[in-house]
């Protein structure tokens, strides 16, 4: 959530702009003001707070924006797609936070192109400060990791492609 500080800079922001309304978003918070409207700001959240409007001295003319699309210079190639059917999905057994390595300063469990086992450890899910190591489950190559280190991932969510053996 922004500061009444922040809010305010904002606020002297639009008043200098030439736009005449203005909404931000973020966290289930929601700022919008308008130059031409309601005397009032509002803050929405779980709480409301009205805070008094800057009055513009001087509103500037509407300024028109026009979009113009050009015709593509290069030929647009086709993204082959690999056929996956075949592949291994390793999905998520739980939400969590998705780790490819059992501490910050240390390897990758696995990278592309690795060769694992069914009991293959290839990376760990965070959930609740306990670390779960995922195992590969079948034999095969790492062909693909879809997700970043560090990013949450869902239940059921796709973690690794594996080529079979």
């Amino acid at each position: 959530m922004l500061k009444v500080q922040e809010i305010r800079e904002l606020i002297k922001l639009v008043d200098q702009s030439n736009i005449d309304e203005f909404v931000y978003e973020s966290e289930g918070s929601k700022i919008k003001m308008k130059k031409n409207a309601v005397e009032t700001i509002t803050v929405s959240q779980p709480q409301q707070v009205a805070i008094p409007a800057v009055q513009p001295q001087q509103v500037a003319e509407p300024v028109a924006v026009q979009v113009v699309q050009s015709a593509p210079t290069q030929p647009v190639q086709e993204v082959v797609k690999e056929d996956t059917s075949n592949l291994h999905k390793i999905t998520s057994p739980m939400v969590g936070t998705f780790y490819q390595s059992p501490s910050p300063d240390a390897d990758v469990y696995v990278k592309p192109g690795s060769k694992v086992t069914k009991d293959s450890v290839v990376c760990i899910v965070e959930a609740m400060k306990l670390f779960n190591e995922i195992e590969a489950e079948v034999n095969g190559e790492i062909v693909e990791i879809l997700v970043k280190d560090g990013q949450l991932v869902e239940y059921g969510q796709p973690l690794f492609l594996v080529k079979p053996e």
